[in-house]
């Protein structure tokens, strides 16, 4: 098999140089032929366009989340598969892909090539892979980037200051959500959608069993103050999100979020993007092909 590996130089666990040998090294041993470079998160959609055009049998993204949301928006709809080397910070589409957590142990999972479809999902046309947001998660994410560029800092400790600075501003955001024939205002911190279910219980909170189930998943919340909120994370830490009153969540086809203001900010994947209103999602079922773990993750 011959595949083109794209790996995120800004990655959280790239460390320079010698890993392109290294990633190709650990693909020869296993029989695969890769092709590794190294470049910035802005270029990954061109250079995933360009190895598709180079007839390469697979594309394998390195990095986090949003480094393989980027190189699955355009491998979506097509025939080419998509691999995940996890060397970012957090990796949870390559967990729930079932993935081990060390690169060189998924790396020999992909050389055996077997193949399955999954969901993705998206948004004005935007494609994702684990979820999208709008409200406060998306604001705290946007500080975060902020703070990175400013002081150079690390993930980490950015978001946790962005944490504080949009808690202690604390908005409300008045929007309109259709989705499966309702219709419904809502005044609410916080909007999230899935591309599938997320558990919302203990032993697997925030993990999804499946990637394959053919829906989103839509959260509401409707809590009003910080406190509030408060308890709604803890709730969700301690796996007893169902048990919260001012929590809704249900699993449709189809979503749109209307408001006022002609664009919203949005996270897509851990990344933010300013778009217009009203928000179309929709899933896509079976429209990306991935290689696979030797088993389904249980």
């Amino acid at each position: 098999m011959r595949i083109k590996v794209l790996v995120n130089a800004g990655g959280g666990s790239v460390r320079g140089r010698e890993l392109r040998a290294e990633i190709a090294a650990v693909f020869a041993a296993h029989g695969v032929a890769a092709d590794v470079e190294q470049l910035g998160g802005d270029a990954l959609a061109a250079a995933a366009r360009a190895a598709l055009a180079e007839g390469y049998e697979a594309v394998v993204a390195g990095g986090g989340d949003g480094t393989v949301s980027a190189v699955a928006g355009v491998l979506a709809g097509g025939e080419v598969p998509l691999g995940v080397l996890p060397l970012g910070t957090l990796n949870h589409f390559a967990r729930d892909l079932g993935l081990p957590a060390d690169w060189r142990q998924a790396a020999a999972q992909l050389a055996r090539g077997q193949v399955r479809r999954i969901d993705v999902a998206e948004v004005n046309g935007r494609v994702f892979i684990n979820n999208s947001s709008v409200g406060l998660y998306a604001d705290m994410v946007s500080e975060r980037d902020r703070e990175r560029r400013r002081r150079g800092w690390r993930k980490g400790p950015a978001m946790l200051l962005a944490c504080l600075r949009i808690l202690r501003r604390f908005g409300l955001r008045r929007l309109t959500v259709r989705a499966a024939g309702r219709r419904e205002r809502v005044k609410t911190p916080l909007v999230f959608i899935g591309n599938n279910d997320y558990e919302t219980s203990l032993p697997r909170p925030g993990r999804r069993v499946a990637l394959d189930g053919g829906h989103l998943c839509l959260c509401v919340t409707r809590h009003g103050s910080r406190l509030s909120l408060l308890r709604l994370a803890l709730r969700a830490a301690f796996g007893r999100l169902r048990e919260e009153r001012d929590f809704e969540m249900r699993a449709v086809e189809t979503a749109e979020i209307h408001a006022r203001a002609p664009l919203l900010r949005v996270s897509l994947d851990g990344e933010v993007a300013m778009l217009r209103t009203p928000l179309r999602y929709r899933i896509r079922p079976g429209a990306l092909r991935v290689l696979a773990a030797d088993s389904p993750p249980a």
